[in-house]
């Protein structure tokens, strides 16, 4: 992961225009800040320091909150209002007219530099949809494909964007999210709190909270509909007619988008929503979002800036991720536009950035390409966001395209594969679900590594396990002893040639066996059942491996 090296403000003429109320102020350190790194849980939850324990994060200065004593300069310096503070970033962000207020904040010693970032906070007088070119649409019968009798969840129309990564294979072991928090940002949830496709979440208390960052109160309910549509393809639970990609997760909705205006403010805004997440424990963050143009070209990103280390917002999805959280960001619709590269902050190295496809694996046209400016591979994997089922604002199913929509159906699976390996780091995970993709030898600029597999990408990790319990000298491990029903044997070659086990009894009669042709290192897992059917006492599991042989006493209880 790369370090922070800076934020690119945009000076100059725009900063001395008076049309511009909001700026950022940011500033050289944080001395006067109350909290010390000695007492987390003065600025952290308990649930965010026990990840930063869990995956050995160490706290560093930009856990602790900006400074007080410079907040109180900041505010008394004028007619100044401070509109909220990003202690990733170190900075401020203010609303003013007052040109005396705004040099004296300039004087102050611990500023850095201050920046405009925004026009005064009030929509323009002909609004134009930023989310156009994701509009959803009704439709009078979903396509529905064929389920498997032996799947777990009627999924009703969604089960073409799940099995296209056998999301159902994770389902059907009992991995639909549960306990994991995601954290999603957007601009807004219209309606969710009548939708019924959201009635499980609400009667189980899972969504946990709501904030909305663009005008500071505490309700997400009556804005833009886009988030809601997004929060639907994770969350929503309608059997038989519409599940989501994690049902059994827990939410935080998120508003950081101002619809009608496009401004770097929402940046600023996305960065602080991630700050809030971390502390309040979320192991994810999936949002919808995208910056490249603005409503003033003062303002506009260069294809240059998706280096992964430039604009405001992918340092602070970057910085998420080294939180230990997983940032998922949908890579962009500018595929077949001018600009056609990836926007931020899908540019991040630690930034989960998906592309678009339809159900059958086709790339849609407006899934914007990679790489990132500075050449990592972009974007990372893809799903299901050209003709994407959704739930819409009158709650019923609708369909809709855009890498939008692709986003949470990957972010709720992959929610459901870090509940079945929580041992494994944020980057540990993602490593698997790149691996386990369509075009993981391979990886191009339209869908990066490919089309994850769910099933894939389990086994994998399951492996993983498994080497990890054998420990740097064993070659093989039985647990558990004594045992029930099953015995799992973990094995991992010493060298080529025929490797198994033979189940023996107390009197040497030979009642199971299997054999397998391994090579050096290989890992094979025996899940012995034939447990269940025998009666209590002492038994012998004789484990070979070419030259090697060994011998264990299992008792069955």
């Amino acid at each position: 992961m790369r370090l922070v090296i800076f934020i690119a403000f945009m000076l100059g003429s725009a900063a001395a225009d008076a049309q511009y109320s909001r700026h950022i102020i940011r500033l050289r350190d944080k001395k006067g800040t109350v909290s010390t790194l000695g007492n987390p849980s003065s600025f952290l939850s308990a649930k965010a320091i026990s990840r930063r324990t869990r995956f050995s994060i160490a706290l560093d200065s930009t856990d602790l909150p900006v400074s007080s004593a410079y907040l109180d300069s900041i505010r008394k310096a004028g007619a100044v209002t401070i509109l909220s503070t990003s202690k990733w970033l170190n900075q401020v962000l203010i609303r003013t007219t007052d040109a005396t207020a705004l040099a004296r904040i300039n004087a102050f010693p611990f500023v850095r530099a201050s920046a405009p970032i925004a026009e005064q906070q009030a929509a323009p007088a002909a609004p134009s949809d930023k989310f156009s070119k994701e509009e959803v649409k009704e439709i009078q019968e979903p396509a529905r494909m064929k389920q498997s009798t032996d799947d777990l969840i009627n999924y009703g129309s969604s089960y073409g964007q799940i099995h296209i990564h056998e999301g159902e294979y994770l389902h059907n072991a009992g991995f639909r999210g549960q306990g994991i928090t995601i954290a999603v940002l957007d601009a807004g949830f219209r309606n969710y709190l009548s939708i019924p496709a959201f009635d499980s979440l609400r009667r189980s208390n899972r969504i946990l909270g709501e904030y909305d960052y663009v005008v500071n109160e505490s309700s997400v309910n009556e804005d833009h509909p886009h988030g809601m549509n997004c929060f639907s393809i994770m969350g929503a639970n309608l059997p038989g007619t519409y599940v989501g990609s994690a049902p059994g997760a827990s939410y935080y909705l998120f508003r950081t988008e101002d619809d009608a205006t496009e401004y770097p403010v929402e940046e600023h805004n996305w960065v602080v929503a991630a700050e809030a997440a971390d502390s309040l424990g979320a192991d994810m963050i999936s949002s919808s979002l995208g910056y490249y143009l603005f409503d003033n070209p003062v303002f506009h990103h260069r294809y240059a800036d998706m280096n992964g280390n430039t604009t405001m917002v992918t340092i602070g999805a970057d910085l998420a991720a080294k939180k230990g959280m997983i940032v998922c960001n949908s890579a962009g619709n500018q595929g077949s536009d001018s600009w056609r590269y990836i926007i931020a902050p899908a540019d991040g190295d630690s930034v989960l950035a998906v592309g678009a496809v339809n159900v059958n694996g086709d790339i849609a046209n407006f899934s914007s390409w990679g790489p990132s400016s500075d050449g990592n591979v972009k974007p990372d994997v893809a799903s299901v966001g050209w003709g994407t089922i959704v739930i819409n604002t009158d709650g019923t199913v609708a369909q809709g395209s855009g890498t939008s929509f692709s986003n949470p159906n990957m972010a709720g699976l992959i929610a459901c594969l870090w509940q079945a390996f929580p041992e494994f780091s944020n980057m540990q995970i993602l490593e698997a679900v790149k691996k386990s993709s369509s075009k993981a030898t391979a990886p191009d600029d339209r869908v990066g590594y490919g089309i994850p597999n769910m099933r894939k990408a389990y086994q994998m990790l399951l492996q993983k396990r498994y080497e990890k319990q054998l420990g740097q000298t064993d070659w093989f491990k039985a647990f558990p002893n004594p045992v029930q029903s099953r015995l799992t044997v973990i094995v991992k070659a010493p060298q080529a040639g025929r490797t198994g086990y033979q189940l023996i009894d107390a009197n040497g009669r030979l009642l199971d066996q299997k054999q397998d042709e391994l090579r050096l290192n290989d890992l094979v897992v025996y899940d012995i059942q034939r447990f269940a059917q025998l009666p209590r006492g002492v038994y012998f599991i004789r484990m070979l491996n070419g030259n090697n042989s060994q011998t264990i006493r299992v008792m069955k209880q």
